[in-house]
C-alpha cells in the first residue's frame, strides 16, 4: 500500500484517525480527528503531534513528546502490520478542555520510499473514564459506610433517647443554633442546656457537635 492510499483510506475511516513521522510530525489527519480535537488538518500538518495535542497518560508522562518512543515500540520486534497496545492519554482540544481518549498505533512502512509512518486511531474515552471514576467514589464511599457501621457497632451501648431530646440532635444536625431551636420548641435556652447536658451523658459524649457525630454513627438520627 502507498501513503496516498493510506491517507486516502483514513479519510474514509469513522474514527479520528492521523499519521506521524518517527519524528512526531503529523503527515495525515482526518476529518473525524477535525470533529473530535477541534483542529482541521491544514492547521496541523507538519507540525509535532506533542505541541498540538499536549497529551499525557495518568501518571504524567508524555508518551507523544519528542524523543519518547512509547508509542512506538512493536512488541514482538517486528515492523509491518504490528498494533501497539491501547493507552489512554488525555489530549488538549482545540475549545480549550482536555478530554480523555484511547490511542492505538499501527506501523506503516511505504516500501516504494522506504519511509516509516506511524497511524495513531483515537477513541474519545471521556464518557468511560467519568463513569470509572464516579464508580470508584461509589465504591470508596460503600467502604467508609461499612467502616462507619463496623466502628458503630464497638461503640459503648447509650441510654435510649427522649423525643425530645431526638428533636433537639436533628435540629442541630440541621444547622440550627441554640437561640432558633429553642424558639421553635417553646422552652428556654436554659432547658435546651439541660436537654444537652442529659443527651452528652446519654452518649458519652462532651459537647453538641460530638453528639450529633456520635447520633448519626450510631443511625439514631440521619
Amino acid at each position: 500500500m502507498l501513503q496516498t492510499e493510506l491517507f486516502a483510506l483514513l479519510e474514509q475511516t469513522a474514527d479520528a484517525a492521523y499519521t506521524v513521522t518517527s519524528d512526531g510530525e503529523i503527515c495525515s489527519w482526518n476529518k473525524s480527528a477535525a470533529r473530535l480535537f477541534g483542529y482541521q488538518s491544514s492547521e496541523v500538518l507538519g507540525s509535532h503531534a506533542d505541541d498540538v495535542l499536549e497529551a499525557c497518560d495518568a501518571l504524567g508522562t508524555r508518551p507523544l513528546a519528542p524523543g519518547s518512543d512509547t508509542m512506538m515500540r512493536p512488541s514482538n520486534g517486528t515492523c509491518d502490520g504490528v498494533w501497539i497496545p491501547n493507552v489512554d492519554l488525555e489530549v488538549r482540544t482545540r475549545s480549550g478542555p482536555r478530554v480523555w481518549v484511547n490511542v492505538s498505533t499501527l506501523v506503516f512502512d511505504d516500501r516504494r520510499t522506504g519511509r516509516r509512518l506511524f497511524v495513531r486511531l483515537v477513541h474519545n474515552v471521556a464518557q468511560t473514564r467519568r463513569n470509572e471514576e464516579l464508580l470508584s467514589r461509589l465504591l470508596q464511599a460503600a467502604r467508609q459506610l461499612l467502616l462507619l457501621a463496623d466502628d458503630a457497632s464497638r461503640l459503648p451501648p447509650v441510654e435510649p433517647l427522649s423525643e425530645q431530646e431526638h428533636r433537639i440532635l436533628r435540629l442541630f444536625a440541621r444547622g440550627n443554633n441554640a437561640t432558633t431551636i429553642a424558639g421553635r420548641l417553646s422552652i428556654s435556652t436554659q432547658t435546651l442546656r439541660n436537654h444537652l447536658h442529659h443527651i452528652n451523658r446519654k452518649l458519652h459524649t462532651h459537647n453538641r457537635l460530638e453528639a450529633v457525630t456520635h447520633a448519626q454513627r450510631r443511625g439514631i438520627i440521619e
